[in-house]
């Protein structure tokens, strides 16, 4: 099994550190960034193979791909998404699909959060794909929200969905097994030609439309923050030092 981060988005709220950075390389704990949690939290519990997809400020990430490496002791793969600037990430997932196969525990570039989140999916996995939701959180309109079905499984995945009506939150990390490649590479493609705005969890909510099962993996009570703005940044400094 690989590990997977995302880390091509230009991050524009969080100008002016990511006028020259990736949102990924941005620093929350000292000179530690939240690349740096991933990596760390991946290796930890043995993924040192690290698939990596790159694209705004991808040089950025190109130049430290070799300190990275050695002081996580990870090997990195980047995979590089040509739309990261046009494009949501939908197509980003899809850009890193041949290493599906190999099945991938996936993390969002933008997320700090302690490295149970990685044991709780690793110690949950199954044949099916599985989210880490969070569901003790107090949800909002910008978060990520699913509901489940009957039989505990994804039914719905979306932004767009009353809070009240919401299970948790999907918090950015995803256990992908090898057998669920092509249904999942699928999946991403026709997302992302139906809408190239669209998100990769719109190809899971594509996937549970076919009739696929889709298993989530509750975090309980966590500190993790996923930073999209300036006051995300702050809380993720406050939680960063903790881990």
């Amino acid at each position: 099994m690989l590990g997977m981060v995302l880390a091509a988005g230009a991050g524009r709220r969080l100008r002016p550190y990511t006028d020259t950075l990736p949102k990924a390389l941005v620093p929350v704990d000292g000179d530690t960034t939240i690349m740096d949690i991933s990596l760390r939290n991946l290796a930890a519990v043995g993924l040192t193979d690290v698939v990596v997809v790159v694209g705004y400020c991808a040089k950025a990430v190109e130049e430290r791909k070799e300190t990275l490496e050695q002081r996580h002791g990870v090997k990195l793969t980047l995979v590089h998404n040509d739309k990261a600037e046009e494009w949501n990430n939908a197509y980003s997932l899809w850009t890193a699909r041949e290493y599906f196969s190999e099945g991938v525990l996936l993390v969002n570039g933008d997320t700090v959060h302690p490295v149970s989140v990685e044991e709780t999916l690793l110690a949950a996995r199954g044949p099916e794909l599985l989210l880490a939701v969070d569901n003790v959180k107090t949800l909002a309109d910008e978060e990520m929200k699913v509901t489940l079905d009957d039989s505990g499984h994804l039914e719905r995945i979306t932004k767009l969905m009353d809070p009240a009506t919401a299970a948790g939150e999907y918090i950015g990390a995803t256990l992908i097994e090898g057998t669920l490649a092509d249904e999942l590479a699928d999946a991403l493609k026709t997302t992302w030609e139906r809408d190239p705005q669209l998100y990769y969890e719109d190809g899971y909510q594509e996937l549970v439309n076919r009739g696929g099962k889709v298993a989530v993996a509750p975090i309980g009570k966590v500190d993790w923050v996923e930073v999209d703005n300036h006051d995300d940044l702050s809380r993720a400094r406050e939680i960063a030092c903790r881990y």
